[in-house]
């Protein structure tokens, strides 16, 4: 996975060191000469040292611009207008806007040096995507880890003079408890108020609440998916087991970069960045958890309980973890599991005792959040043989049954988040979905059915698939020759045009037919993107068929899991050779099945139980030191014939 890991080359405002200092001067208001910058529409007015990039002036001040290469100048995504002051067009500039844009005031922040006094009118941000809120899980046994006990205590008598918390404990002698002393705090006046009629709170082996009368039908917690892109929250009633409410946004830690090497890199570059991305991912749960409890009509202190499922990176990011060692080899997380955390430690506001679980990690690129769709998805405890694979930036790959299951990951990089895509965004509205060419008509799904002003990653796979499919992509994965395509589709060879010498397929035309301006399309290097992405996946799944001893036909349920996943087309899927060749109905869209783990360990402490066991029952393959993936990776990289 370290291969992925590319520190890009210096931003506007310098190397590692001018970075800190001009990031240091920023946030402390110190340095002369400074200029004044005022982000519209409803961003604050800073001053920054000249020679400042817009986008690192924004990162810093709190303002969000859209990125997914957090600022390296590769995606072309943070597009801004400055309304006011002049800025020079950068030598990239052309190749993300039109010239009218340009005349316009667009820039790529990133690239845009703060030289002199700007008003710079920011695009709002996407901030909650389509994505999985739930998906495959099993069925389980409801016994969570907290319980309430109604309690009606006898009063002290002269006779019987024992103190309060030892009533407590000795009215629950089933119960070997631990309570702490801000518990002892609140017992003298609480239990008197109460006239001895208390509700007793306990998580495992701790009294966390005494509360006065029967609050015994009260009782909750919250399960979360904190993912790369998107962060998932879902409130769960621990007395019937049953969902409250669920909210996802995007997390917030996004202008760093869209994958997790980007953030690692950044937190490298500038070492005020890790308290950064910690205060981002906190503030991305504390929004969710404010929302669900909003929707549920819960308070906050009836949450007595969350659990969190993240890759190593996130969880370490938003615990305050330096994540540097998990980007460089070998590879070293800062814990595979973790002692006992409290909901506090991540920033929500919730029970202020309230526990916190977090998935144990099987390695630096297979994290708690696989773990976590193992546990939901059974793998371990199915007699079929079955492939498991959460297509992201960083795919991860599982492979087994109740006797044996394999797990690696994959270095997809960013194609299927629409990242270094040409008019790549992410699942919000006006992004094409799905891609369908029937009778030499393209016909798009686009998401909110609006105009289509991007592609998104399912809407990619589809396109490409539906290319080699009709003849005007080859197996190679090149667009055939304008004579061949006139031959074949007289109709769709209209559609292939070129733009900047780059032949590009239009999928959607923003004017006239015939003029790309504008037009959302596939151009030549998407598609090679796209290739190297699935021939990544492909040689995982490869490489652990092969170590698992077995046959691809022995494989009988393919689980595509994620957001990505559960919008993935099956026959797309198996056209591009993203997943081995098999019966459609093998192969399954899982959804969000981390969150799915989540909530499981909050309704049962057995499956909890399970999880941590997982960590000693499946094997992790890796592939970055095999010698065999170079050469299996070029062989998967064309299109099934």
């Amino acid at each position: 996975m370290g291969r992925e890991l590319d520190l890009g080359t210096p931003r506007a405002s310098g190397g590692r060191t001018l970075v800190s200092v001009a990031s240091q001067e920023a946030m402390t208001g110190e340095g002369v000469g400074r200029v004044r910058l005022r982000f519209l529409p409803d961003g604050p007015e800073v001053r920054v040292p000249p020679g400042v990039s817009l986008f690192d002036a924004a990162s810093w001040n709190g303002v969000a611009i859209d990125s997914t290469c957090g600022g390296y100048g590769t995606c072309k995504k943070c597009k801004v207008r400055i309304v006011e002051g002049e800025l020079p067009i950068s030598a990239v500039d052309p190749r993300a806007f039109s010239p009218d844009e340009l005349r316009d005031g667009w820039r790529l922040a990133c690239r845009a040096q703060a030289s002199c006094d700007l008003v710079i009118d920011v695009p709002p941000l996407q901030t909650r995507p389509k994505a999985a809120t739930v998906g495959v899980g099993r069925q389980v046994i409801l016994r969570p880890s907290v319980q309430k006990r109604y309690l009606e205590l006898s009063e002290p008598t002269l006779q019987d003079q024992i103190s309060d918390l030892e009533r407590i404990l000795a009215a629950m002698d089933d119960l070997e408890l631990r309570a702490g002393v801000d518990i002892v705090r609140t017992l003298p006046q609480l239990v008197r108020a109460s006239d001895w009629k208390v509700t007793a709170v306990v998580v495992d082996d701790e009294l966390i609440g005494v509360e006065a009368g029967d609050t015994t039908a009260r009782m909750f917690g919250i399960a979360f998916d904190l993912g790369t892109t998107t962060v998932v929250a879902t409130l769960l009633d621990l007395s019937t087991g049953t969902p409250v409410a669920v909210r996802s946004i995007l997390n917030r830690q996004q202008p760093y970069g869209a994958d997790v090497i980007r953030r690692i890199s950044a937190t490298m570059m500038d070492p005020t960045v890790l308290p950064k991305l910690q205060e981002l991912a906190q503030g991305t749960l504390a929004d969710l958890v404010a929302e669900v409890l909003e929707q549920g009509e819960v308070a906050p202190e009836e949450v007595y309980e969350v659990a969190l499922a993240g890759n190593a990176t996130m969880t370490q990011l938003v615990l305050g973890i330096d994540p540097e060692p998990v980007g460089v080899a070998p590879f070293i997380m800062a814990a595979s599991s973790y002692p006992l955390l409290r909901a506090s430690d991540f920033g929500v506001t919730v029970h202020p005792r309230a526990h916190a679980h977090v998935f144990p990690a099987l390695g630096a690129y297979v994290g708690g959040d696989i773990v976590s769709g193992l546990l939901a998805s059974g793998m371990t405890r199915d007699k079929r043989l079955r492939l498991f694979i959460d297509v992201g930036t960083n795919c991860e790959i599982a492979l087994g049954n109740v006797e044996r299951l394999l797990t690696t990951a994959a270095p997809a990089g960013p194609a299927f988040e629409a990242a270094q895509i040409r008019c790549g965004m992410r699942a919000a509205d006006g992004a094409i979905e799905t891609v369908r060419i029937k009778d030499d008509e393209v016909v798009l799904g686009v998401i909110g059915d609006a105009t289509p002003i991007g592609i998104c990653g399912s809407g990619l796979v589809d396109a490409v698939a539906e290319l080699v499919k009709c003849g005007l992509l080859d197996h190679s994965g090149r667009f055939v020759t304008d004579e061949a395509a006139a031959e074949a589709h007289p109709v769709l060879a209209e559609r292939l045009v070129a733009i900047e010498g780059e032949r590009i397929f239009v999928l959607a035309w923003a004017g006239e037919a015939g003029d790309a301006e504008g037009a959302v399309y596939l151009s030549q290097r998407d598609v090679r993107e796209l290739q190297f992405a699935k021939a990544s996946i492909a040689t995982g799944w490869a490489l652990l068929v092969e170590e698992l001893g077995v046959k691809v036909s022995d494989i009988q349920q393919v689980l595509l899991a994620g957001s990505f996943g559960s919008y993935l087309s099956p026959a797309s899927a198996v056209r591009i050779g993203l997943v081995p060749k098999l019966a459609l109905p093998r192969i399954v869209a899982a959804g969000n099945v981390a969150g799915e783990g989540a909530k499981m360990i909050l309704l049962s402490a057995q499956e909890r139980a399970a999880a941590a066991a997982l960590v000693h029952e499946v094997e992790y393959v890796e592939l970055s030191d095999r010698p065999d993936f170079n050469d299996l990776f070029i062989d998967q990289l064309s299109f099934p014939a």
